[in-house]
């Protein structure tokens, strides 16, 4: 593991049938392991000087916390890297009472909790963002978690509602279909595994939770986005979600290898920092009422966060939320313009249409 687990490891195994253990050391090696393959890539760095400023590897930061109210996380992160300008690889297992703004935010998505109930929570989860330097390189975003909720008036300790949730979204800025067929195609085969109806249900559900309403365009090309998975039995949906974490690797790495050594002009860099500042601006100017945690989102999806997305309204709700490690994923460097549009026919604008209308790609 890239640090000592939240939980006291001998606790984890000496209750290794309870599935609060078995995520737990799962999500930790995930992010052992995604850590180590971004490492490598960095370590290795980059043919030649294509960006014109020389700089050296670094290593992943580990700052390992603890949250007063219960539970903790470790954020692992690169920063001003050879090849990533920012990568965040973090996992949180939090656990405590259950805010009254996020029960009624479970309610409206159909969870039956009694209006005088005194809910306990445990969510654990690892999520990633990873900022290349290099504008060929996409953008990737994933999140895997797990929750329970426990009515503390409810005398029957059995009664435990629990779920699983997550995905994995590729935002590139210099569009490669063939890259975006290969990310597809990798989630795809993953969930195959299990059920030949959950990719083409998961990609659905993706594009149309991550499309911009006000922007008439979604945040990348798409890929799996699911929550309230607890079916069809615990074992299996955990299956499912493994599946899915161990896919990271697989969908993405190649692309950056593909990439990562690929010339650029100054367009190129200027169009990815207009990409990540277009939403990036809201975070000076957050709404007090939509200001919730953005669990190690990328700002490239602040505005789409502040708006819609259910983790980013479950998190800052909690007491004891972490802003080094909320904020960690925002970029070094972005970049505002006024009205700025790509002229119609260049790759810039092509992306745009993408984006404005998801395809299959598989």
């Amino acid at each position: 593991f890239m640090a000592e687990t939240i939980t006291p490891l001998a606790t984890l195994q000496s209750n290794s049938d309870s599935m609060r253990s078995q995520f737990e050391l799962f999500v930790m090696k995930i992010q052992k392991e995604v850590c180590d393959s971004l490492q490598q890539i960095e370590s290795k760095g980059i043919d030649g000087n294509i960006d014109g400023d020389k700089k050296e590897s670094v290593q992943f930061k580990v700052d390992r916390w603890t949250r007063e109210e219960g539970g903790g996380g470790v954020t692992c992160i690169i920063q001003d890297g050879v090849v990533f300008e920012k990568a965040g690889v973090n996992i949180s297992v939090v656990h405590g009472d259950l805010p009254p703004q996020a029960a009624q935010q479970m309610r409206a998505r159909g969870k039956t909790f009694k209006e005088n109930a005194q809910l306990k929570f445990f969510a654990c989860g690892v999520s990633s963002v990873i900022h290349p330097t290099n504008p060929n390189v996409p953008t990737l975003h994933f999140n895997y978690r797990y929750f329970e909720i426990k009515d503390q008036n409810d005398l029957d300790s059995n009664q435990i509602q629990w779920w699983f949730g997550g995905g994995t979204d590729m935002t590139p800025y210099i569009l490669n279909e063939s890259d975006a067929i290969h990310f597809h195609k990798t989630l795809k085969t993953a969930c195959d595994l299990h059920n030949k109806e959950y990719y083409p249900k998961f990609k659905k559900w993706c594009d149309n939770y991550f499309f911009i309403t006000h922007r008439n365009e979604s945040r990348g090309i798409g890929g799996l986005f699911f929550d309230d998975v607890d079916y069809p039995s615990q074992s299996q949906a955990f299956s499912f979600v493994k599946s899915c974490a161990n896919a990271i690797i697989p969908c993405y790495i190649p692309v950056v290898n593909r990439n990562v050594n690929k010339g650029y002009s100054y367009s190129d860099r200027k169009w990815q920092l207009l990409r990540r500042g277009r939403y990036a601006s809201l975070v000076i100017g957050m709404d007090k009422k939509n200001y919730h945690l953005m669990l190690f989102f990328d700002e490239r999806y602040v505005e789409f966060n502040l708006i819609y997305d259910r983790g980013t309204k479950f998190g800052l709700m909690t007491p004891g939320a972490r802003y080094e490690s909320i904020l960690m994923s925002l970029p070094l460097v972005a970049r505002w313009e006024y009205c700025s549009a790509p002229k119609e026919g260049s790759p810039e604008h092509n992306l745009l249409q993408v984006l404005k209308n998801p395809k299959d790609w598989v």
